[in-house]
């Protein structure tokens, strides 16, 4: 199957993410491990992405609490293959268990916290580490802006160092370019666009680009330090006097740490109206990390996200095999 290419130019309020669902109707289904669907918003996600063909669930969780929440909201889940668990802790280890077991391709997060799964991702003996450090990306539809917006790390790192945010970096990189959209303009912020010792994060963000320049990132065009209005407003980076490939009209947003990433990611769900679709990266499978405040939009550009991540990666490891 070929790569499918995803336009990414400028486009109505969240068209951004209509095209993405619909890209992911082209490619198979994934068998997705959800992890303890246990409210309505959660499995009402679950059973509109199957509805469209996107994913394929297998839950995970308390089976009469599951079936209990979809007879009271009128869900279908009687395709769908449910695996006993006693309770949330339990769900998230037994959905670690079956990816493991390669029993699916996605992880996808229900009504549990996101630390009780994290948890079991993370776990030294039988979690879904890699070498490659798990990071979060949101994935953004910004009313008024041309790209899907990607910020990262919002979520898992709280202080990253210059090594984490290498992987922070190359996830994201590699989670554009796989899921179509080509290769991205990355910019790395900070509080100003010039390095000084004073500000760390600007001295981080420089060596992240000579990292780029040297190979160790690749797949993407970074600039940094740069800040948000340079970065995403053409006309502040040209007052600036910044001639770059990435300012102005950046895909990617790296922030300082969790902190900034949060508030930013925030800002612009509640104030600009954006829709924020999230996924967790550097595990051994992509992981559908949804908040109870999502959309379900967002829940479904969430999936479909992960499942054109997986459609990619699979194509890739078959043409490695070969």
């Amino acid at each position: 199957m070929s790569v499918v290419s995803i336009d990414a130019g400028e486009s109505p309020t969240h068209a951004k993410y209509e095209r993405l669902i619909a890209a992911a109707k082209l490619v198979p289904s994934a068998v997705t491990i959800v992890a303890h669907p246990c409210d309505e918003a959660s499995l009402r996600g679950v059973c509109e992405a199957a509805a469209a063909g996107i994913i394929t669930p297998v839950l995970v969780g308390p089976a009469g609490k599951i079936k209990a929440t979809a007879a009271k909201f009128d869900f279908d889940i009687s395709r769908f293959e449910i695996v006993d668990a006693a309770h949330s802790e339990a769900a998230a280890a037994k959905a670690v268990e079956l990816i493991h077991a390669a029993k699916g391709e996605l992880l996808m997060k229900g009504s549990l916290h996101t630390d009780e799964l994290m948890r079991s991702v993370t776990a030294k003996a039988t979690g879904l580490r890699t070498d490659r450090r798990i990071s979060h990306v949101f994935a953004m539809d910004v009313p008024g802006y041309a790209e899907t917006l990607f910020i990262t790390d919002a979520a898992i790192n709280i202080f990253p160092d210059l090594d984490c945010k290498r992987d922070i970096v190359q996830n994201a990189i590699d989670l554009y370019a796989g899921i179509g959209l080509g290769v991205p303009r990355v910019a790395i912020l900070s509080a100003v666009e010039t390095v000084t010792a004073k500000i760390p994060s600007t001295i981080d963000a420089a060596a992240l680009c000579k990292m780029a320049d040297r190979g160790q990132i690749t797949g993407g065009l970074l600039d940094g330090p740069l800040a948000f209005d340079n970065a995403i407003d053409k006309e502040a980076a040209r007052i600036k006097g910044i001639k770059s490939a990435v300012a102005g009209q950046a895909q990617i947003l790296v922030v300082p740490d969790l902190e900034a990433g949060n508030m930013l990611a925030k800002n612009l769900t509640f104030m600009a109206k954006a829709d924020s679709a999230g996924i967790v990266l550097g595990a051994r499978v992509p992981i559908i990390l949804t908040s109870r405040a999502d959309s379900l939009r967002a829940r479904m550009a969430s999936c479909a996200i992960a499942v054109l991540y997986a459609d990619a990666r699979r194509r890739a490891s078959t043409v490695a095999a070969a």
